[in-house]
């Protein structure tokens, strides 16, 4: 085999899965049909459980450096009239991002930064790992595989040699028209394309006064003849615009476009336009994510309209449950549940991302507009205010999102072990910190200044939370199976009643897999959580 583990696509839920098996030893190839990064942001917002795993990954100050906006910026959502017009409404602290203030639930804030920058900092990293080989340039073609290997073929796209490259598994991480879904007959199912849109990229010297005015990070800009989305891709004067076109639409000529924007801000910007993207939006989810020794992940399994900020930070979740599951596996501690797990645990999450989504898609600019919303005067304000209101109560969804962000849980997973308790009510905006097992490990700044996640290992870790809980028997489980397993017992008082258990096992990505207050059936517990 040429490596144990071949990643078809280089955005970054490729990269994050190449980070997480690298970072184990594993032998990992990364093919990717570009050569070079898109221009176009995507992605803008790295959210607080991304960010938590560029933290474990090393990189999260890269990621930080890379911002575009300075720390001390609003992370704040303005909705007004037009860019130039009235205010609205204002959503403070959107995607939990601003910067410098601890917060016990989380280890990491979210970052507002473009797609193109993360990819760049996640190379990076992929660079620095010795088993991992990143191949620009390189199309995937074609795929073979039989019980013991999956056998691909590639063409250099520049030389338009062709090859083939044998590995254990091979992950299709490869976008939403995925040739590697293609090659396994899986299929998307759900809603194609019920809108079209357009993301432009621009630059405007102009806007400077607008983020003087009032800085925010995004502008929902609500009015009846330009209704739109945009903000700032950086401290200067590069923005993005976005605004939805009709359903048979073409994309309209460079001088259209500006009249459209001008409309949008008010007044003439002299805008610059430098990328324009189409775009459809989805809800589809795969028939299957396994084909045998292949699976999917990111948006080759799952496509939602980008409204919430989960697209890029949903497909980064289902490389950090695959990546410890195919090391485990490949490193022969990790049983034959194990692969299955992946679809079985991460499709309820995927659901719950695509239904938030959609709901968010469902109130875009156009649809928040009201007669008189521009009229003068206090006819107007009325209106004004009315809409203002609205957008309080139904928009928080949107920019409030930690209950989907951290809320979410594996629990009914077969590596998981129930306690009998019941899970924390679900809700969109509001996350309550509970060790129900499924769940991510509750959080906290420990009294020393330390992350508590930091003291988490790439293994399993068991946490102790009272003095003389008694570790000794899943050490010893442990060694018997070949499990890697750090035991930690931080000095915190408070994690007692944090995790309702003298004792907690955590899995390597971060979430409780068994609570109790003894374990003397330690192996068995075991086997469960790696899936034997």
């Amino acid at each position: 085999m040429d490596a144990e583990v071949l990643v078809v696509g280089g955005g970054p839920v490729g990269l994050a899965l190449a980070i997480e098996l690298g970072m184990r030893g594993i032998a990992v190839t990364v093919v990717e049909q570009s050569a070079r990064h898109s221009p176009q942001p995507r992605a803008k917002t790295t959210n607080v459980r991304s960010m938590e795993h560029m933290r474990r990954w090393g990189i999260a100050e890269r990621i930080r450096a890379s911002a575009p906006l300075p720390a001390d910026y609003p992370r704040s959502i303005l909705f007004a009239t037009r860019l130039f017009g009235a205010p609205l409404a204002k959503f403070e602290n959107a995607f939990y991002g601003t910067q410098g203030v601890r917060d016990d639930r989380f280890a990491e804030p979210a970052m507002w930064i473009p797609q193109f920058k993360v990819e760049a900092a996640l190379r990076a990293r992929v660079a620095e790992l010795p088993s991992v080989t990143l191949r620009l340039g390189t199309r995937f073609d074609a795929l073979e595989q039989d019980a013991a290997a999956v056998t691909a073929t590639v063409t250099d796209v520049a030389q338009g040699r062709t090859e083939r490259i044998g590995a254990a598994w091979l992950v299709g991480a490869d976008g939403a028209r995925s040739p590697v879904r293609e090659a396994i007959g899986a299929r998307m199912q759900g809603e194609h394309a019920y809108a079209q849109h357009l993301n432009l990229v621009f630059r405007a010297p102009a806007l400077r006064e607008a983020m003087r005015r009032e800085p925010a990070l995004m502008y929902w800009l609500v009015n009846a003849d330009a209704p739109s989305v945009t903000g700032p891709m950086d401290g200067e004067d590069v923005w993005f615009f976005m605004y939805s076109l009709g359903r048979d639409e073409k994309v309209p000529d460079d001088d259209t476009l500006r009249a459209y924007m001008n409309r949008a801000f008010g007044r003439d910007v002299a805008a610059e336009i430098l990328v324009k993207d189409p775009w459809s939006a989805h809800s589809l989810i795969a028939d299957r994510y396994r084909d045998a020794r292949v699976l999917l992940a990111g948006d080759a399994c799952h496509l939602h309209p980008p409204f919430g900020g989960y697209g890029m930070n949903l497909g980064l979740g289902d490389a950090v449950d695959l990546g410890w599951k195919l090391a485990a596996l490949l490193r022969g501690w990790g049983g034959p549940r194990l692969a299955d797990s992946y679809e079985q645990e991460r499709r309820p999450v995927h659901r719950r991302v695509i239904e938030e989504a959609v709901a968010n898609h469902a109130l875009l600019p156009r649809d928040l507009v009201r007669p008189l919303l521009e009229a003068p005067g206090a006819e107007g304000d009325a209106v004004r205010a009315e809409v203002g209101a609205s957008i309080g109560a139904a928009k928080s969804r949107e920019f409030h999102t930690l209950g989907v962000v951290l809320g979410y849980s594996y629990a009914g997973s077969p590596l998981t072990v129930p306690d009998g308790s019941a899970p924390p009510a679900d809700h969109y905006g509001r996350y309550e910190p509970a060790a129900f097992p499924g769940r991510r490990a509750p959080h906290l700044w420990l009294r020393d200044g330390r992350s508590l996640f930091d003291l988490f290992g790439p293994g399993f870790t068991l946490l102790a939370t009272q003095p003389g809980a008694d570790a000794a028997p899943f050490a010893d489980a442990a060694r018997a199976a070949a499990v890697p397993l750090a035991v930690v017992a931080p000095d915190e008082p408070r994690l007692a009643e944090l995790y309702g258990a003298p004792l907690a096992l955590i899995r390597p990505d971060q979430h409780v897999a068994w609570r109790g207050a003894e374990a003397r059936d330690a192996a068995a517990i075991l086997d469960t959580v790696r899936g034997a």
